[in-house]
């Protein structure tokens, strides 16, 4: 981004990464919200991520969709709409696709314009009969799926343990915005990590090729691309730690040293060893994934896990 984009960014009180960034570093404790890890080079490296021997969590998803897609169609019944919450590259969501029974559509919500239509063009080349609906649209507000839509019974989707990312009352808010989006006796299935050793979760959030501090860092680059900032990503460090009374891996940026960093003309200050909040992944029992569901409206009808016991798929019934 040029100077002139950066200056522009930055006076735009429109720009909702401006805005979150200036307010989220000068609050006490610093923040980033983790949406903004996602730009094209975030997104790659998170993609490289996937892919790590530390990292279980999506190979493990994948089989386990693989192994019980078949039930969950059985289950789901013929004819419903397939509504995917944040869709990414909708690599998971082929595997269902390629079970569930005269698939009325493929609802696809997702707030990069330039993600959904990578995904559509690429389901529209595997699947050429497939109904595919785009919604360019942030999911944590309220969406309207109207149309031919609102006669077709749905079946919410949302892999990857995403939910994690939610703290509790966030969670219950999310499944309930997702009971009102889908509307009345509709289902959805639902990816939740499962809590679990210490030191098997740091390895998977901390990787000896540091893969995954290079991601989180990113945010910082990104920062100074778009916001013309000037934090030098050699003076901060990445860390995790996991909290076993939240049960979750809680995601830092660390100040190496006391320096002071320019965002948009604003000046923000860093102690040594002061912290910034980017990420949170929670960690479940199936019962307390079911507590939160039934908070939401939503009962578990069936839910699976792997063989090893690392992770959890939960298919929801709404009673909203």
């Amino acid at each position: 981004m040029s100077a002139i984009s950066s200056l522009s960014a930055c006076s735009d009180s429109e720009n909702e990464f401006s805005t979150a960034v200036l307010k989220t570093l000068s609050d006490s404790p610093k923040s980033i919200p983790c949406r903004f890890l996602y730009d094209s080079m975030g997104s790659e490296l998170f993609e490289r991520i996937t892919q790590l021997e530390e990292y279980y969590l999506t190979r493990t998803e994948i089989a386990l969709l693989n192994s019980i897609s078949k039930e969950i169609a059985d289950r789901v019944g013929a004819g419903v709409a397939l509504v995917e919450f944040g869709s990414g590259s909708s690599t998971k969501t082929t595997i269902l696709i390629d079970y569930l029974k005269d698939l009325a559509a493929y609802v696809p919500i997702e707030i990069s314009p330039a993600a959904v239509k990578e995904a559509t063009t690429k389901l529209k080349h595997a699947y050429p009969w497939l109904k595919i609906i785009p919604v360019h649209a942030d999911f944590s507000q309220d969406i309207e799926l109207g149309g031919e839509l609102s006669t077709i019974p749905k079946l919410g989707f949302f892999p990857g343990s995403t939910i994690g990312n939610f703290d509790k009352d966030q969670a219950v808010d999310f499944l309930k915005r997702a009971g009102k989006i889908l509307g009345p006796g509709s289902k959805m299935l639902v990816g939740a990590d499962l809590d679990k050793n210490e030191d098997v979760l740091l390895r998977a959030y901390d990787d000896a090729k540091g893969v995954t501090a290079e991601f989180i860092l990113n945010i910082l680059q990104r920062i100074n691309r778009e916001l013309g900032a000037n934090f030098d990503s050699s003076k901060f460090a990445y860390e995790a730690i996991y909290n076993p009374v939240l049960s979750r891996v809680e995601m830092y940026i660390v100040s190496l040293r006391k320096q002071t960093v320019s965002i948009c003309g604003k000046q923000i200050s860093f102690q040594t060893g002061e912290r910034i909040h980017v990420e949170n992944s929670h960690k479940y029992s199936i019962e307390s994934f079911k507590s939160i569901a039934s908070t939401a409206g939503w009962r578990t009808t069936e839910y699976w896990v792997d063989d090893n016991n690392l992770f959890s798929m939960h298919l929801l019934q709404n009673h909203q």
